[in-house]
């Protein structure tokens, strides 16, 4: 980092104003900035995120199921191959050329699919009779047909979730830890959530809006292409903002000492211990109480993705062939996320700090146990329930995309305000050593194989059972999150005995 001298000297914040904004009047000019970009690379990566399920998802052919594919065997290796053209081109351009030539990349896909590609789906992708064929055929794998069967929207579904990783991990987190000072990190970083979050509510009323923008349309127009058209174009105004403001930075505020001194030498790091995944296992077998940590986000990992799998296959079902409607459903889901999970950060500002670490960490698995509970009961019991749900003019299946939505935002809610810091107190009364071993462990086996052995879990279970449908799975799921949510209660106890006992044990020694 920088040198710190610039704000030390500041006046104190006042109460309010540290609560809410605590930047200073000459540090709007690099923190403005920076917050935009944040802001449209967010804004595009919800927009994306929708966009990418609700083509997937009311594709013929194709559908909810063929998503666990894409994320375990294709974005997964597009990732990995994407690692290895990021290590040569950034051997062959600056910092700042590279995320020109990767945001250019990025908007001239995204605005060819809209133009060009999905104009000619028709003779882009293979007969829908041959797609059909092969998945009667080999009916174990028949979701990777789907895949291959709308491959256009399959390169649409894995460039989306590289921009999540390439333009939000990489890019911008490596330039702002680049240029942030690390007394104006402190400030900064707690806003940037803030942000996020804005960004989620922003780009969720747009995504609505222009997704239902078809009952506007006269009857014979492509609504779901009119929409792509104005997404797209949206999407490319944002980078290319995104873009310019980024210039104007490097131009006009890093240039000037006071804010960003390049030429000052930097701290050495101590370099992040890289674990493999045998290693981490090992690692973790050995030291209890960093497995346990592990366990609580392999947990959360795992089971959401769980849930989000079954609950778009219900949004689908209620909006068959409607790419319209369910993005439009998605934006006001993601527009509402944002809402209650900063509704949900400042109500439960406090709770660790008056209750215990236990009460913050075992808030979200119980909000899912119940939420997920309700849920389940919806879509396993639905035929039985939908006399009753007659009565409030909703079917079973409207009533399980709802509860859905209210689980999905409860639950993520939860966790940035609650389960993430709980999870990093849990490294406080370690020594240096496993402090720093231990997160790099957890980022392996918990942050890696989180998401990557819920997909593997479908994939497994499709192939088993021969499944045809993700309902077909559906009863074995609830099943498996359930067990899964009993192990992360167990493991929030286990790891609070022992956290307790740690910090207990410092402050007598600190007596």
């Amino acid at each position: 980092m920088s040198s710190d001298t610039t704000t030390t000297t500041q006046p104190a914040f006042s109460k309010i104003r540290q609560a809410l904004f605590p930047i200073y009047t000459d540090e709007l000019k690099k923190f403005l900035p920076i917050a935009f970009i944040m802001l449209c690379i967010l804004f595009n990566y919800t927009v994306l995120r929708n966009t990418k399920d609700a083509l997937i998802g009311t594709a013929a052919g194709a559908g909810i199921e063929a998503i666990p594919y894409l994320k375990s065997i294709f974005v997964m290796s597009s990732a990995i191959a994407f690692v290895v053209l990021y290590t040569k081109l950034s051997n062959m351009f600056s910092a700042e050329k590279l995320f020109y030539i990767l945001t250019s990349a990025f908007l001239i896909f995204f605005g060819a699919f809209a133009l060009v590609i999905y104009p000619n789906i028709a003779s882009l992708h293979p007969d829908l009779d041959a797609v059909k064929a092969l998945q009667t055929e080999f009916p174990r794998i028949k979701f990777l047909f789907s895949v291959w069967g709308v491959w256009t929207y399959s390169l649409f579904y894995v460039m989306s979730e590289l921009w999540g990783s390439v333009m939000i991990s990489l890019l911008f987190w490596q330039f702002a830890n680049e240029v942030v000072r690390s007394n104006e990190a402190k400030r900064f970083y707690p806003i940037f959530v803030l942000i996020g979050n804005i960004a989620l509510i922003l780009s969720g009323y747009a995504v609505e809006r222009l997704s239902a923008i078809r009952d506007s349309l006269p009857a014979g127009i492509d609504a779901w292409g009119v929409s792509l058209n104005y997404l797209m174009t949206l999407i490319v105004i944002m980078g290319i903002a995104c873009m310019l403001v980024y210039r104007w930075l490097n131009k006009n505020v890093l240039t000037d000492p006071k804010y960003y001194d390049a030429a000052e030498p930097k701290k050495e790091k101590k370099k992040k211990p890289k674990m493999g995944v045998v290693d981490s296992f090992k690692y973790i077998f050995s030291n209890p109480y960093i497995g346990l940590i592990a366990l609580l986000v392999l947990s959360y990992g795992m089971s959401i993705n769980l849930v989000e799998l079954i609950w778009k296959k219900q949004i689908a079902i209620q909006f068959f062939g409607d790419a319209n409607g369910y993005n439009a459903f998605m934006g006001s889901f993601s527009k509402w996320t944002g809402i209650g999970t900063i509704a949900i950060i400042f109500m439960t500002k406090g709770v660790v700090s008056r209750f215990g670490w236990f009460a913050g960490a075992i808030v979200t698995p119980l909000v899912l146990a119940l939420t997920g509970a309700l849920f389940f009961t919806l879509i396993l019991y639905g035929d039985v329930l939908n006399p009753q749900m007659f009565g409030l003019a909703v079917s079973a299946t409207y009533m399980a995309v709802i509860v859905g939505m209210i689980q999905n935002i409860f639950t993520k809610g939860s966790k940035y305000a609650l389960f993430d810091p709980t999870k990093e107190m849990a490294y406080i009364p370690l020594d240096q050593e496993l402090k720093t071993k231990g997160k790099a462990v957890v980022d392996v086996i918990g942050g890696r194989l989180g998401k990557a052995a819920g997909g593997w879990t479908i994939l497994g279970l499709f192939t088993v059972f021969s499944a045809t449908d993700a309902m077909d799975v559906a009863p074995y799921l609830g099943f498996f999150i359930g067990a899964v949510v009993v192990l992360w209660i167990i493991g929030v106890v286990a790891l609070s005995r022992r956290y307790n006992a740690l910090v207990g044990r410092r402050e007598e020694l600190a007596k």
